[in-house]
């Protein structure tokens, strides 16, 4: 009986996996072309992203009744971050977005940051070998940004 369970489950998931496997193959994904951290401030985030680290805004249009759909970006990168409100129901912020941003100076963009009053760590990270020195900083809302100094 147990076995035949197994089996069972076995034969099922290769049926939920054959046509995932097909999927890829009609899709016309070409690159990651923005992310999305909720925001309860439009205009704030606005002052944030671009006053304190550096964006341009790229795209602010009206997004129905839920208010404006603005995309800020690192001058010259091709990928944006989306400042949305969040969806009905759901409260704005609090997230860690996994948003990595690069730099060629991780001391002195901490240090810029924590003197213009930008919630970040502490001190920056350093676990040694392979993995670059990081901190992390919080936007008005709470949503997390990492900043990384990749190794050369």
């Amino acid at each position: 009986m147990r076995f035949a369970r197994l089996h069972r489950l076995r034969n099922n998931h290769d049926e939920q996996e054959a046509p995932m496997s097909n999927v890829k193959s009609r899709l016309n994904l070409t690159q990651v072309g923005r992310v999305c951290v909720t925001v309860s401030d439009t205009d704030r985030a606005i002052d944030f992203y671009v006053d304190k680290l550096g964006f341009e805004k790229v795209v602010d249009v009206p997004m129905g009744d839920a208010g404006r759909w603005v995309e800020v970006a690192l001058p010259g990168a091709p990928t944006t971050i989306a400042l949305a409100p969040p969806p009905e129901g759901a409260a704005a912020g609090g997230s860690q977005t996994g948003i990595c941003l690069d730099t060629s100076d991780v001391d002195a963009d901490h240090a810029a940051l924590k003197a213009a009053g930008v919630d970040v760590d502490d001190e920056v990270a350093r676990w040694g070998g392979a993995i670059p020195p990081m901190f992390w900083l919080r936007d008005p809302d709470g949503n997390s940004l990492i900043v990384v100094q990749p190794s050369e």
